[in-house]
């Protein structure tokens, strides 16, 4: 298998297009043309973890924070970033980042550090401008064809249902040009068919995709249609995560489940609440920006990492706010990464990462 094999898998689940705008994932260092020898999963890639892959015959990793965030003016080995380039680089290992786009894809970052703790639940603030709707005219007979077409190409899904549409039939009416070449009517004259407009939503990310697959299976030579941007939230994508626990808590019982349940020694926190702990929001990684829509949502807990000191004020003792650390809560991510590309490929190893990034230790 080749690398943009890799990637391509890896962008199927989250996107690029779903990143934000300060962001830098994907192909970072690497030919796309490279056969695959083996894969090492890591939430951080640092020198280290470039030393382990070489070790382990891999030379592909697949980290979720990007080496290279910000742009690079030189490569002379000044810093860290520079140093992991520069071996990955000596070495032919290719270096790939699922970052914000993995945060909001579905069954990302924050649901399954939410699967962690047992919250069962949804995204907490689903995107905004990620859905298009598509509309089209076909001939009766052909609907069936381009309709199925088209849910092939990843139209047509709302939310846990698949393959939807909506159809009206009316009387398209054309007359083709002498240059024309119709498949219905006569060059010069007037012509009427029985159509089907058909309406579909679909990811705007698969527009170039949506409106290739619709040309080369449409009857006609010049194929009518629209696409409409749409202000819907996709309720699948986007950040955080909110649900309830199977059962109510006291905040200190809370906080003691949620050491056990992450394996952490430590969790910075708000005072504890006096009424119980049911419904839990969270975001891996550093999700402060969410603290107003947990609250908006009625979370008695928000968890995430990263929280400055001025922050833990933004709770108002109307919700706990937990800072269970920026690695401790998105790591992880490296098992949901193996066992997805383990699922797709078996002509190689797929391994997580045995190196400790976090830079972070308590005494």
């Amino acid at each position: 298998m080749k690398l943009a094999d890799v990637c391509r898998s890896m962008e199927q689940w989250a996107p690029l297009a779903w990143q934000e705008s300060y962001d830098n994932a994907g192909l970072l260092v690497g030919d796309p043309a490279t056969e695959v020898t083996g894969v090492l999963i890591s939430l951080d890639c640092t020198e280290e973890v470039v030393d382990e892959a070489i070790q382990k015959g891999c030379n592909v990793i697949i980290s979720h924070h990007p080496i290279v965030f910000k742009g690079l003016k030189s490569l002379t080995g000044k810093n860290y970033v520079e140093r992991t380039v520069i071996k990955a680089i000596q070495h032919s290992v290719a270096l790939y980042a699922s970052h914000t786009n993995l945060d909001h894809a579905p069954k990302g970052v924050s649901y399954h550090l939410a699967q962690q703790l047992g919250v069962k639940g949804k995204v907490l603030l689903p995107a905004e401008n990620a859905l298009k709707q598509i509309s089209y005219y076909v001939p009766i007979a052909q609907q069936e064809e381009v309709r199925n077409a088209l849910h092939a190409a990843g139209a047509g899904n709302i939310g846990e249902y698949a393959e939807c549409s909506f159809a009206a039939e009316g009387l398209g009416r054309f007359t083709p040009s002498a240059e024309a070449n119709p498949v219905i009517g006569l060059q010069g004259m007037a012509t009427e068919v029985q159509e089907v407009k058909v309406d579909m939503i679909f990811p705007s990310h698969l527009e170039s995709s949506i409106i290739s697959t619709l040309k080369k299976v449409h009857p006609y030579e010049e194929v009518a249609y629209f696409i409409h941007s749409l202000a819907n939230r996709w309720s699948e994508v986007g950040a955080g995560f909110i649900g309830e626990l199977s059962e109510a808590m006291s905040g200190k019982d809370f906080i003691q489940f949620v050491k056990k349940s992450l394996g952490l020694s430590a969790i910075r926190h708000t005072p504890l609440l006096k009424k119980e702990i049911k419904k839990v929001a969270l975001c891996g990684g550093a999700g402060s920006f969410l603290i107003p829509e947990a609250k908006r949502q009625g979370a008695d807990v928000f968890l995430t990492g990263d929280l400055k000191y001025h922050e833990f004020f933004d709770g108002e003792n109307t919700c706990m706010l937990c800072d269970i650390g920026h690695y401790e809560s998105e790591v992880m991510i490296k098992d949901a990464i193996h066992a997805y590309l383990s699922n797709i490929f078996s002509n190689f190893a797929v391994l997580k990462s045995e190196t400790l990034t976090n830079p972070v230790r308590y005494a």
